[in-house]
């Protein structure tokens, strides 16, 4: 009989999707985790690189549909480690960056089990990043706001609000179906102009991605058929884009 192996758990941020953008320490956990508990947006391609003796549960939300409930996995976690030893919380993104991972280190750690956080690249950096779009720079923009688009009542965040009347750049993740809110949030506060991206599937093969302004994002993104998941950029620094200059020209042409 093999020695019970010592509990673990350890968060590990898998990226924003293409599984390259993995970390080294990251991957490495996978490979030596007894059991995995993943999420929706995670690479199926990140578990190819587990033991093959090694057990993987799906535990994914998507769509307001939920394989488990959070205190199901909560406790998954437990009585995983207890059970087999090392098990990885395998997040999209960053396990921090709305992924609700303190929530899980947390009740862990109220069982005394040993935990670790292995953070991962961010939707809302990398993404926009990949895109060709800065989040900040020099001269464009000081500072940015990341900012969940739709709270547990299926409102629009608060903060949104806020951050209309800043200059800052504003990055919105899971708000997609909040568009036209967001959109007439903005439309009061005089930014009809505003730059806007819309990237779907981000650092995938399937990225698809909307560009233009408050006032014509709504129309772009039904001509372009964006799904989520999808960041949402606003801000003058979506300006950056390769493509926005040619793209919102022949929409101003439209328009007018």
């Amino acid at each position: 009989m093999s020695p019970k192996k010592t509990p673990k758990v350890t968060l590990v941020g898998a990226g924003p999707g293409d599984p390259e953008l993995i970390t080294v320490k990251g991957l490495r956990a996978i490979r030596s985790a007894d059991v995995i508990l993943y999420d929706a947006l995670v690479n199926p391609e990140l578990l190819e690189q587990a033991q093959a003796q090694a057990v993987k549960i799906y535990v994914g939300k998507r769509n307001r549909q939920h394989a488990y409930t959070q205190e199901e996995i909560n406790a998954a976690l437990v009585s995983h480690a207890y059970a087999h030893g090392h098990v990885v919380r395998l997040k999209g993104g960053d396990p921090f960056v709305f992924g609700r991972g303190q929530e899980e280190l947390n009740y862990v750690s109220s069982f005394a089990i040993e935990t670790e956080v292995i953070p991962g690249i961010s939707s809302s950096i990398g993404v926009p990043a990949l895109a060709g779009i800065p989040v900040t720079h020099r001269g464009v923009s000081e500072s940015f706001w990341i900012i969940t688009g739709t709270t547990k009542d299926n409102a629009v965040s608060k903060d949104v609000f806020a951050a209309a009347k800043t200059n800052a750049t504003i990055v919105i993740l899971m708000g997609l179906s909040k568009l036209k809110d967001i959109v007439e949030i903005f439309t009061q506060e005089g930014k009809q102009d505003t730059a806007i991206a819309l990237l779907q599937d981000g650092s995938l093969p399937t990225q698809r991605v909307a560009l233009g302004s408050i006032r014509t994002i709504v129309q772009e993104a039904e001509k372009e058929r964006i799904q989520a998941p999808a960041v949402i950029v606003i801000g003058e620094v979506v300006k950056q884009h390769r493509n926005y200059e040619t793209l919102t020209q022949h929409l101003t042409t439209l328009v007018s």
